[in-house]
């Protein structure tokens, strides 16, 4: 009987350790319970965003003062926000851009993406940040044959053309799904950019893009036309790496404050209200400026023009591209006047105030001799500084990427009439894939250069009998 006894207290006894034990543990462990980091703490601790963005005019690319575009602007205000830096990996094409952004170290994918239900079953949507139509863009060359399509019906017998998995695919598919009458191409090979060259050359009759890219693009492509909006309003959104609650509420809360202060609407105007802004100021009008502008300068450039050995027209003719003659121009990044310089440009020239005329045009003039020594040596005569020009507009780095190219293909890389005939090359993902610098509006170089020609062989008809006439016309 003292046996059993001694067991069963002996039992009890284990029994209230083990009891003691467990209730402590369970007292004890939720207070060092140790807590998952989040994506937004990581992102601080590391000070870096890794962003996908596609490489494109309206997202993110390489231009004449380094990476630029509406998308990478905003990530980057974002990022400067939260005083981290910026790691990105570019995509040529949405398929691409979406590949990349479900690999785990990616916390942000800024590609042009519309938020589509369907898209929206698979990915993790953050804030929209862009309002956009999807609109039908046809060859202006069929307008008045019966062909250009006004609806969705007259789209029916049409060559079409669209990238694969865009939410343009999804249109056209939901729409043969309701019985319409639609042989579209869907296709990984061009981006959206090239799909619109290929309209305006007519090598096939019409595309479909969003409002914003067609705004961007339609002055470089004149010959496309809109033809109808087949959407309804929709949203570009960032798409967030999975489980990024935080993340998520850090860029709405910062979305928010970003379109509060109007810093959203200047970014807007920066890349689409001066497109269309642009398209006024025609021949007409610098006909009328050279009468009411050009007399307050003249002077400075022809002192400057002497004293760099650059005609003076010539340099006029570059003020008026950037500025129009305006001393107080300004762009959304700063870019400020006559010659439009950034900051940092201006601070390694010496300029020490954009806004004075004299100061802007030697300064700038000061670049271009900086960019026509950049020119390979092999470059000569005129070519120097047509070379130097499209450098100032894209920057050298896509000038000599260019030439490679030139020389790969079998151009005279060293000779203008050839170089723009490959520049424009650089806005084809098959060949800026290849290049160290990828993706540059090489046509706006060519079209840069041209123009600012064309407004020199008018200041000299126009100035034709001025006593000036006399001014070094030799080129570098």
């Amino acid at each position: 009987m003292d046996k059993l006894l001694k067991s069963i207290l002996l039992i009890l006894l284990s029994a209230s350790f083990f009891v003691f034990g467990w209730l402590s543990h369970s007292a004890y462990n939720p207070i060092h319970k140790i807590v998952k980091q989040s994506l937004f703490d990581k992102i601080l601790q590391r000070k870096m965003l890794n962003v996908v963005f596609l490489n494109a005019p309206t997202s993110y690319y390489i231009g004449a003062d380094g990476a630029q575009g509406f998308e990478y602007d905003l990530v980057k205000a974002y990022a400067d926000s939260l005083g981290v830096d910026l790691n990105i990996t570019t995509a040529n094409t949405i398929k691409e851009a979406i590949a990349l952004s479900k690999n785990k170290n990616i916390d942000i994918t800024s590609a042009s993406l519309t938020r589509t239900k369907k898209r929206e079953k698979t990915f993790n949507f953050g804030p929209s940040y862009f309002e956009v139509q999807e609109q039908v863009v046809c060859y202006r060359g069929m307008l008045g044959s019966g062909k250009f399509p006004r609806d969705v019906e007259g789209l029916s017998g049409l060559k079409i053309t669209i990238g694969e998995d865009t939410s343009y695919s999804e249109t056209v598919e939901s729409l043969v799904a309701d019985g319409y009458d639609i042989n579209a191409t869907i296709s990984s090979e061009y981006s959206t950019e090239e799909l619109l060259g290929q309209v305006a050359s007519h090598k096939i009759d019409c595309t479909i893009v969003d409002s914003n890219i067609y705004s961007l693009n339609h002055r470089y492509f004149t010959e496309i036309a809109l033809a109808f909006t087949i959407s309804g309003r929709e949203q570009l959104a960032w798409v967030l790496a999975p489980d990024s609650k935080k993340l998520e509420a850090s860029m709405y809360s910062w979305l928010n404050n970003f379109n509060q202060s109007r810093k959203m609407a200047a970014l807007k105007d920066h890349y689409y209200s001066y497109v269309l802004f642009f398209d006024y100021y025609n021949t007409k009008m610098f006909y009328k400026r050279i009468k009411s502008r050009l007399p307050k300068y003249k002077k400075i450039f022809i002192s400057v023009g002497k004293k760099y050995d650059i005609p003076w027209k010539l340099l006029a003719a570059i003020s008026y591209q950037e500025s129009h003659w305006n001393p107080r121009a300004k762009s959304f990044t700063g870019v400020r006047g006559m010659m439009m310089l950034t900051r940092k440009t201006a601070k390694i020239l010496g300029v020490k105030n954009r806004l004075n005329p004299k100061q802007s045009i030697m300064g700038g003039t000061r670049h271009i001799r900086q960019m026509i020594k950049l020119v390979p040596k092999e470059v000569v005569g005129e070519n120097r500084l047509k070379f130097a020009l499209a450098a100032y507009n894209i920057g050298m780095w896509h000038i000599k990427d260019a030439q490679k190219l030139a020389k790969k293909i079998g151009y005279d890389q060293n000779s203008w009439n050839d170089l723009k005939k490959v520049l424009p090359l650089l806005a084809k993902k098959r060949y800026y894939r290849t290049l160290r610098h990828g993706y540059a509006r090489g046509d706006e170089a060519v079209k840069y250069v041209d123009s600012i020609y064309n407004f020199k062989d008018i200041l000299d008809n126009t100035l034709e009998n001025d006593k000036d006439k006399k001014v070094l016309r030799k080129t570098h």
